[in-house]
């Protein structure tokens, strides 16, 4: 059977490439899932929630040598050295700003599927991570706007007078 790794993300990376409920979806297409101890804190999920999903939790070394890695951010080249020599790695690569990125895993040889390179067509949508994290963006850009703003963004009639609402092109 083919294993899944779920690796760690590195620094301030608050996103991991697969959720306790995603484990259970691959588990149930008949793949094993091991995911690196740590792998899902920083996006809230604990190690208990993947085992609860039926994954194992395992250390870096084994989560990294499974036969396909998931992974929200491109790899170092420490990272792609302990890859498995064949192993398919998905994620978020940006092949088109990383030719060495590119030329390692192909040295190695490794299989990539960079997600975000994936063609915005109706075909792909379940795949494009493009269109969700543009999303996701636009959305925080207004909450980091109304907090530099410094006043309602609606308008608001109190006892001591009437706010006049924001005009904002978002």
């Amino acid at each position: 059977m083919t294993r899944i790794g779920i690796v760690a993300e590195l620094g301030r990376e608050a996103r991991v490439a697969a959720t306790p409920t995603t484990v259970k979806q691959l588990l149930g297409l008949g793949y094993d899932v091991v995911v690196e101890k740590g792998a899902g804190g920083s996006a809230s999920f604990k190690d208990d929630a993947y085992a609860a999903a039926g994954a194992l939790v395992v250390g870096a070394d084994e989560a990294w040598g499974s036969e396909v890695v998931l992974r929200v951010n491109p790899p170092t080249e420490d990272e792609i050295g302990r890859l498995a020599e064949g192993a398919t790695l998905i994620g978020s690569l940006s092949p088109g700003l990383r030719p060495e990125l590119v030329e390692a895993l192909a040295a190695r040889p490794i299989t990539a599927l960079a997600l975000d390179a994936v063609p915005r067509i109706s075909r792909a949508q379940s795949m494009d991570v493009l269109s969700s994290m543009a999303n996701i963006a636009g959305y925080r850009a207004v909450i980091e706007a109304a907090h530099e703003f410094g006043r309602f963004f609606t308008g608001q009639v109190t006892a001591a007078g009437k706010v006049p609402p924001a005009k904002v092109l978002v």
